[in-house]
């Protein structure tokens, strides 16, 4: 294997077959020693968020791929802490997509003066720029297609892609009594130019609720796998 890429949370390998290895690390985001899904830096090394992480990623790509929805995953080894994906290239420079069931976090620190927090949002998409210096700004539909990064059709299909991603996150959690605000996801695209999910599906990347109060990715984990 061939390292090809060092990350926050994943090292990336190139395999023999043209796939690639993601390496699922115990470090996490944060600052001053405090987990912080929202940071862009590593602050602290957590015993076992790399299997968790992992094996909540394996649940819902099984579950996306079984719906006939694209995406990067082939197959996972919990052992080694790996998962096997599909080649793919990001949008620009790195693309993360949210998509909002309630307006809060970012959301409501730009709008606040339009809508209270925790006013249900109809699984409104928001795309921003991976980019640590600038904090990740906000682009537009309009922005994406004017500065190359994706087709017209490309993010229609991401926008889709997304909101029919995040129901079926958000009916399982529902099961489980678990309420789902946000979530964050990366997309890229393969070799024919279709827009394919990457990276992870973990309780870092989204916000959840349970009867009003919010639930640490830490705690979401632990109940998830109760």
């Amino acid at each position: 294997m061939k390292l090809v890429y060092t990350g926050k949370t994943k090292d990336v390998f190139e395999l023999e077959n043209g796939n690639y290895l993601l390496k699922f690390k115990d470090d996490v985001t944060g600052k001053d020693g405090v987990f912080d899904p929202g940071e862009n830096a590593v602050g602290l090394t957590i015993d076992g968020v790399g299997d968790v992480n992992l094996r909540m990623s394996i649940y819902f790509f099984e579950k996306i791929n079984a719906k006939g929805i694209r995406t990067h995953y082939v197959s996972a080894d919990l052992e080694n802490t790996t998962m096997e994906v599909l080649p793919a290239k990001v949008f620009g420079k790195g693309l993360e997509v949210i998509c909002r069931y309630r307006a809060v976090g970012s959301f409501i620190k730009r709008y606040g003066a339009y809508m209270e927090a925790g006013t249900k949002l109809p699984a409104y998409v928001e795309t921003t720029f991976k980019d640590d210096a600038k904090g990740d700004p906000l682009v537009t539909k309009d922005g994406l297609v004017v500065l190359g990064v994706m087709t017209e059709k490309q993010y229609d299909d991401l926008k889709k892609m997304t909101q029919d991603i995040t129901k079926i996150i958000a009916d399982d959690l529902a099961e489980k009594g678990l309420d789902l605000y946000d979530i964050k996801f990366e997309f890229g695209y393969d070799k024919d130019g279709n827009v394919i999910l990457i990276d992870e599906i973990a309780s870092g990347n989204m916000r959840v609720y349970k009867d009003g109060e919010y639930i640490d990715p830490m705690t979401l984990s632990e109940l998830f796998f109760a």
